[in-house]
């Protein structure tokens, strides 16, 4: 029609209609447990589409004293994936596209930030990511070794309680994306 155009600018879809311009920005969730592979496949979606990546273990690991207070941790871990939840709803009612590395470990969960994304107007992916239990425990080992900025050290009993917890993605969902190893 006259006056619309579309285009893609920032790996966003974006259309310009009766002179205005509007991006529609994607929701990225990347759902695993530790050592699944969700921050290297966030960095990688970060360089590909040019998004903003809010990872919580980075945020939470500037602000926590003794990072082996689980308790204050799990304290922060709430608090942080909230105003992480604030600035990536403005960020995407803006245009910009966004990749939440929270783990999404319930279908709960995932469910009610597609919900919320879609109500702004944004595109949703799930990514998920997929490994045993025992290789998961094998990349935690090699990380706990030299653990990494923004990474927290975790032990098998932890692994296997987390594991437990975890809620795979269904087919009824959403359309989502899963990644193997």
């Amino acid at each position: 029609p006259a006056g619309l155009l579309m285009t893609s600018m920032c790996s966003s879809t974006c259309i310009i209609f009766m002179d205005v311009f509007y991006c529609m920005a994607t929701l990225y969730l990347i759902c695993g447990l530790p050592g699944s592979g969700k921050t290297t496949l966030a960095r990688q979606l970060e360089r590909e589409h040019n998004a903003l990546r809010l990872c919580p273990d980075e945020w939470i690991a500037q602000i926590l004293a003794d990072p082996g207070d689980r308790t204050e941790m799990d304290r922060l871990r709430d608090v942080v994936e909230s105003i992480q939840w604030d600035v990536a709803k403005r960020a995407l009612i803006t245009g910009v596209n966004v990749i939440l590395e929270n783990g999404f470990w319930s279908r709960e969960e995932r469910i009610r930030f597609r919900t919320e994304a879609e109500i702004l107007g944004a595109d949703v992916e799930l990514h998920y990511l997929s490994a045993g239990i025992d290789e998961l425990w094998r990349r935690i080992e090699e990380r706990n070794a030299e653990l990494p900025a923004g990474t927290f050290h975790i032990n098998r009993d932890e692994l296997d309680e987390w594991a437990k917890l975890f809620e795979t993605p269904s087919e009824d969902e959403m359309p989502f994306l899963t990644h193997s190893s």
